[in-house]
Order: structure tokens, then C-alpha cells, then sequence
């Protein structure tokens, strides 16, 4: 398993997470594609614990993804349960695990300053970094998507279910956006990607 996982990393990155992998209560599985998130943690009926990322991630993506997860199972052995998901001893522990690969080896030297500006206090999603999301997005392969921001206002697009959408003003943080066939209005984060209709 770890070598197909060493293929989705940066090489340089491979020897210390090979190490922080190296434990037999840990199960990592690389999943297809899903939506709604890039990896997840959770704890098995077993005693084991189980790592899951996504396939399609770019090196960068992925290596950050696992980082965040294995920080949930690190904090998790040291806290117990009782923390919260994204709280403080999370973020301790990922920022710690982070640290040591902050280099220009192992991320391209303009993603450096970016990252080392997130884990001052990482979120529970990098995606709510809108800036370190679109400088990650530009490693992935070339496809026909954009970001909701980048997308004029009062456009026609299109998200990965076929659903149609007119984008509105931004509210905060999020846009409304009004689904064509039903009239409602939904929030999107600035950085979902949706396909842009003429």
C-alpha cells in the first residue's frame, strides 16, 4: 500500500510519510473522486483507524489531504475523543506534522508562502483558503471548469450533477445563486468549480 501511496506524493516527501504511516492500527485506502471532500478519518468498530484520500488529488493536494488526516489519528492518540474535530490540539498536531515539509524539495517555492500562512491556524478545509485553493488548482490537469468567483456575475453554469445555476451577489463570505429549473437560491463558496454555459 505504501507504494501505491508514494505515487501520488511528491518524492521528496515519501520518507517521512512512509514513517508516519508506519503503524498497525492504521488502515489508508485511496478512494475515487468524491465531492464533498478529499479524505477523512474515522475511528473502525475494530480499534483500528482508517485514512481515506482521493485518487484524483494533484501531488501537492494529496500530501497536504493525508497530512490532515493522519493529524485527526495523532491527535486522537495523544487527546482521546473528547477534542474537537478542528480544534486546537488538531491544529497543533497538524501544523507539527506540516512543518517538516514546508520546503522548496518537496512544494513549488511560490505555494511556500502561501502554506506557511494557512498553518498559522489551519481550517478544516484548505478549500476555505481561497487564494492557497486556486495556487494548488493551478497543478491539476487542464479541464473546462472555473471557479464561482472567477465567473461574472448574473452567469449561466452548470455544477457536476447537471444542475443549472444563475450566479448572484456575494453574502460574506458565500454566493447566491439561484437554481434555473426550481427558482431556489443556493449559497456556493467562491472556489467550487462548476462548468460555465454560454
Amino acid at each position: 500500500m505504501l507504494n501505491l501511496i508514494n505515487t501520488h506524493l511528491p518524492s521528496h516527501a515519501c520518507e517521512y510519510v512512509n514513517e508516519l504511516l508506519s503503524v498497525s492500527d492504521l488502515v489508508i485506502k485511496i478512494k475515487n473522486e468524491r465531492r464533498t471532500k478529499h479524505g477523512d478519518y474515522r475511528r473502525l468498530h475494530n480499534g483500528k483507524h482508517q485514512i481515506t484520500v482521493n485518487a484524483n488529488l494533484n501531488s501537492y493536494r494529496f500530501l497536504i489531504t493525508l497530512i490532515h488526516e493522519i493529524a485527526h489519528f495523532k491527535a486522537y492518540q495523544v487527546y482521546g475523543q473528547v477534542i474537537k474535530p478542528h480544534g486546537k490540539e488538531w491544529k497543533q498536531t497538524f501544523q507539527h506534522l506540516m512543518l517538516p515539509l514546508l520546503r522548496p524539495e518537496i512544494f513549488p517555492i511560490e505555494l511556500l508562502p502561501l502554506l506557511a500562512k494557512h498553518f498559522k491556524n489551519p481550517k478544516a478545509s484548505s478549500d476555505t483558503d481561497h487564494t492557497l485553493a486556486l495556487a494548488l488548482k493551478q497543478f491539476d490537469p487542464p479541464n473546462d471548469k472555473s471557479y464561482i468567483f472567477e465567473i461574472p456575475l448574473g452567469s449561466d453554469f452548470k455544477i457536476y450533477n447537471g444542475r443549472v445555476f444563475k450566479k448572484g451577489s456575494k453574502r460574506r463570505k458565500r454566493f447566491e445563486c439561484v437554481e434555473l429549473s426550481t427558482g431556489k437560491l443556493y449559497l456556493f463558496n467562491p472556489n467550487a468549480e462548476v462548468e460555465l454555459l454560454d
